[in-house]
């Protein structure tokens, strides 16, 4: 790796110029927690980064169906260092749990970023969460789940309904002995082969069609009596994350436990989906933080045209559109997450500041993807032909961050979703209590223009029937997401330096008036290179 990675062997945590005065801004405390910070700095950047390249490049999780006796086993097995990394640092998620905050698990994941291990940490995550929330006679899973010593699994889509969860075809049968699942339509079951438990969507029989009529069930890898409750058909093969093993699960008379209340299954598998949609959004900016780091030590190392490619205006360019999509991202992931931190414990009926915090994550899931993708593509271009050859990590990370779009809803779902907070919450309304006093504190012509773009959009989707609503929805999303960064970039500015109020104007200029940054970002070498990378 130190021959093909400039980013590899460094402290990711030290290396990143954002996320400490962001964090700053939402969790006072984080400072009682910066050893751990600096000490998974240091992991992001070194181990985890070679065991993630290890994995993509020839051992990924294999699917053992039969022990040497003959019995059916349907487990996966991981490399050994693939094994230990994620049992070192399955620790990520104790914190909400145990008194803390969701933003140290969130700073984590994000500095891990890789999703293929993030992903396999985040469903156990979600696993967990379910247990702690909705299942008082299972909180024996929690402390094997939190320390590594069992794994959780989220499996929730199925082959002809995709994201629609109310096409679920798994029957939930109650019986004498409890209930017990039948179908073999989870196709894209994330830890499949991994996971001791899990949790799982399905239709108890009777109940009415569409998405009010799913419950959320907990599932053993083994029932009661020691036997195999369900298989694993087969492992995925995947051209992108190869880290997290993802198969086809059949239910054929599993055991499983009812979480909370059956009629309310769809709320809790919401949930659920809005703490792996902030995962999402962590991951994506992790990935284009990578990218970034790599792009920053690359143009100062390479000469062309007789300089140093950092010193072309071209290149300078792009290092801005990558400060400038980072930056913003972070500010809206730990805005989200600082909401969801204050209403997680709630439960259905919500309150409007509950919902206020799902809009924000559908904001957040769908611009923090195309960041991720396009921060990773411009790494790519900057690292000119090798930037596409699997010798480098370059081209990885861009076939990672290709996979945040779709994991855990497409913008079609999250734009949809969005709507529905609108329309039916009115989560719209706390966001321009929210913002727009963020934008009129700030005063200048961008946030001004900020200000009249996330206005006259709102008002103009408000006009609109609800097939026309869904037709500019996407639009919507995306301009909502952009007037929000362009907002928390300048609300950051007391506490974090002018260096914000000029990553909001050129947030909004690139972003909201779809011009070209001004050029007066060429020579502020602070915007687009803000500590040392010339090591």
């Amino acid at each position: 790796m130190n021959h093909r990675s400039y980013a590899y062997g460094k402290n990711h945590w030290l290396l990143d110029p954002d996320l400490r005065p962001i964090l700053s801004k939402h969790w006072p405390k984080w400072g009682e927690h910066e050893q751990t910070l600096i000490d998974f700095g240091n992991v992001a950047g070194g181990r985890a980064y070679e065991v993630a390249e290890h994995i993509d490049r020839g051992a990924a999780p294999v699917l053992v169906m039969h022990d040497v006796d003959g019995n059916r086993i349907d487990r996966v097995q991981l490399s050994p260092a693939h094994a230990a990394l994620l049992k070192d640092i399955a620790f990520i998620n104790r914190a909400p749990y145990e008194g803390g905050s969701w933003h140290q698990h969130f700073a984590l994941g994000y500095l891990l970023a890789d999703p293929g291990l993030y992903c396999s940490l985040i469903v156990t995550n979600q696993t967990a969460y379910a247990i702690y929330k909705y299942l008082p006679d299972q909180q024996h899973w929690l402390e094997p789940l939190l320390s590594g010593d069992a794994w959780g699994a989220t499996w929730m889509t199925e082959t002809h309904g995709g994201s629609d969860l109310g096409a679920n075809k798994t029957l939930a049968r109650l019986g004498d002995n409890g209930w017990k699942l039948y179908g073999d339509d989870k196709y894209f079951a994330s830890n499949a082969g991994l996971a001791d438990v899990a949790i799982v969507t399905a239709r108890p029989e009777g109940a009415p069609a569409g998405p009010k009529g799913i419950a959320l069930f907990l599932v053993q890898r083994l029932n009661s009596s020691g036997q195999l409750n369900y298989h694993v058909r087969r492992l995925k093969d995947k051209s992108a994350t190869r880290a997290v093993p993802s198969g086809e699960v059949e239910f054929n008379g599993a055991q499983a436990f009812l979480v909370g209340q059956k009629e309310l299954g769809i709320y809790y598998t919401m949930e659920n989906l809005t703490v792996s949609r902030l995962a999402n959004a962590a991951g994506a900016m992790g990935l284009a933080r990578k990218a970034q780091l790599e792009s920053l030590f690359r143009t100062q190392a390479r000469s062309a045209f007789g300089k140093p490619i950092v010193d072309h205006p071209l290149v300078r360019y792009d290092l801005t559109d990558l400060a400038v999509r980072i930056a913003g991202g972070l500010a809206l992931l730990f805005h989200a997450v600082a909401w969801f931190d204050r209403v997680w414990r709630e439960t259905p009926p919500y309150s409007e500041r509950y919902h206020y915090a799902r809009f924000l994550s559908h904001l957040l899931k769908n611009r923090t993807a195309e960041h991720g993708a396009a921060a990773t593509q411009l790494a790519m271009e900057l690292f000119g032909g090798i930037g596409f050859l699997d010798d480098f990590p370059i081209a990885r990370l861009h076939r990672e961050s290709l996979v945040t779009i779709i994991w855990e809803g497409t913008s079609n779902i999250q734009a949809l979703d969005m709507l529905e907070a609108i329309r039916k919450k009115s989560a719209h309304e706390s966001f321009l209590d929210e913002l727009l006093p963020m934008l009129e504190r700030a005063n200048t012509p961008e946030a001004k223009q900020a200000r009249r773009t996330i206005e006259d959009t709102l008002k103009h989707l408000l006009t609109l029937d609800p097939a026309e609503a869904q037709w500019h929805s996407k639009d919507v999303l995306r301009t909502l997401a952009d007037g929000a960064q362009v907002a928390l970039l300048y609300d950051l500015v007391q506490s974090a330096g002018e260096r914000y109020a000029k990553l909001a104007a050129l947030y909004a200029h690139r972003f909201l008036q779809h011009a070209s940054f001004p050029a007066w970002a060429l020579t502020d070498r602070a915007v687009w290179c803000p500590l040392d990378y010339s090591d």
